[in-house]
């Protein structure tokens, strides 16, 4: 199977499977407020919230860039540096886990949040943060191994169904504000085992790579000079419309806002299947350019261009035709947000044909270089929104979205073209594919 067809079955499962879950948890939140009211549901989204802040913070970054790394020691045979990364990866979470554990609560008191709900159930809380962080760092290191599938999809399906099972194991058995708490253990605990489980099967894997190169120096040094650059690229990519919302919450109404912020967490799962082509093919990528094949590099950075954009462009064209019906879901008003969800979408488009530019600068030992054009996305995203927000609403802050992540798209591409002299656009892939079509005639 060609490298291209792969990496479109390979992102369709991992996107089914996310659409998959996400769409248990809405049943769940739904079912949540149907049966123990808008307040218990209330109080379950704080705690996930917290939980999923938390749980992004204790890997210290490691798990933005486990790929990574692991696909480099995997190319080049160094089990025993892999093993190093991976213990001290590991090691964060295990010892911020007990930190919260000992200091969680006192905190929280000093604070003046010691009767908060996130208080009340500290324990199940910490529990599931500590999951949620081990599913981080063991789908990066089994992406990096080329096990994407085990990497994403156990996430994505068990944790939703773990949700499911507790909820409707616990909904019936107590009061609304017991079964609550229940629910909350449930899903600490059936969550952490099913991360042990998960952890297990990345020790078996980690077994298969080879140990054939010399001891290497300690390399704590590079690790760290590579996971806060990609923290920060992280927080302004993944956390991109989060901060966006932040920005908006003073130019729209709260009606526009929360149909603004429904049009975001759509186009976050649509980014993702977008995102799982790009996962699937990085150990592919970095082992052409640990090899020194530049041209087996650039062949499979343009397949994984076409393979995303064309994929960018059906999510489009399912968006332009679908967003009317799916949000009507959420009520009639929610309806206007179908066409500045549709030019979201096209922002999809533009970082595809842009090309993986972040990730072809690490390779290349550059990490930090990718944080100008981040920052000019940024800059660019208050001064549309300052600018096209107050005459056109939610369609002036879709436009605003599309330029910013068009100028940090258009500046990693020219950056990568610069320092490292290579164009991962999908123009080269086209270029490329003529000549070979000229050299054949």
């Amino acid at each position: 199977m060609s490298l291209a067809r792969r990496l479109a079955s390979q992102s369709t499962i991992i996107f089914g499977a996310r659409l998959f879950g996400a769409g248990l948890i809405f049943v769940v939140q739904a079912l949540i407020a149907r049966w123990w009211g808008p307040g218990l549901l209330g109080e379950y989204l704080l705690i996930v919230a917290a939980v999923n802040l938390i749980s992004v913070a204790m890997p210290f970054g490691f798990q933005t860039v486990g790929a990574y790394f692991a696909a480099e020691y995997r190319a080049r045979a160094q089990q025993r540096q892999l093993l190093i990364f991976m213990l001290w990866a590991y090691g964060h979470v295990l010892g911020t886990l007990a930190l919260l554990l000992v200091i969680g609560y006192p905190l929280l008191q000093a604070i003046g949040q010691g009767g908060s709900v996130l208080a009340q159930h500290l324990v199940p809380a910490a529990l599931l943060a500590f999951a949620t962080a081990m599913f981080y760092v063991n789908g990066a290191l089994l992406v990096g191994l080329k096990h994407p599938l085990a990497g994403y999809v156990v996430d994505s399906v068990f944790r939703p169904l773990i949700v499911v099972g507790a909820f409707l194991v616990t909904a019936s058995l107590a009061p609304p504000a017991e079964a609550f708490s229940n629910m909350l253990w449930v899903i600490g605990v059936g969550c952490a085992l099913v991360s042990l489980m998960h952890f297990a099967y990345v020790v078996r894997v980690f077994r298969s790579v080879q140990n054939e190169a010399p001891a290497q120096p300690r390399e704590l040094a590079r690790w760290w000079r590579f996971a806060v650059p990609w923290v920060l690229i992280g927080l302004a990519t993944d956390f991109f419309f989060d901060i966006d919302l932040l920005l908006l919450s003073h130019l729209l109404d709260r009606e526009q806002l929360a149909i603004f912020g429904v049009c975001t967490r759509i186009f976050a799962l649509a980014a993702f299947g977008v995102g799982a082509v790009y996962a699937v093919t990085l150990p592919e990528i970095f082992e052409s350019q640990a090899n020194s094949d530049r041209s087996a590099f650039l062949r499979k950075v343009g397949e994984a261009n076409v393979v995303a954009s064309g994929l960018s462009v059906l999510l489009f064209v399912v968006m332009a035709v679908g967003a009317p019906f799916g949000l009507l879901l959420f009520g009639p008003a929610f309806t206007a947000g179908a066409l500045p969800l549709a030019v979201l979408c096209l922002s999809l488009v533009v970082r595809s044909v842009a090309g993986p530019a972040s990730l072809v600068l690490s390779i290349h030992d550059r990490p930090y270089a990718s944080l100008p054009a981040v920052g000019l996305g940024i800059v660019m995203l208050v001064a549309g929104n300052a600018l096209l927000v107050p005459p056109f609403g939610l369609m002036g802050a879709s436009l605003s979205a599309l330029i910013a992540i068009t100028a940090w798209s258009a500046g990693l591409w020219l950056t990568a073209y610069k320092l490292a002299g290579l164009d991962v656009s999908i123009l080269q892939w086209f270029r490329a594919r003529r000549a070979a079509i000229l050299a054949a005639g």
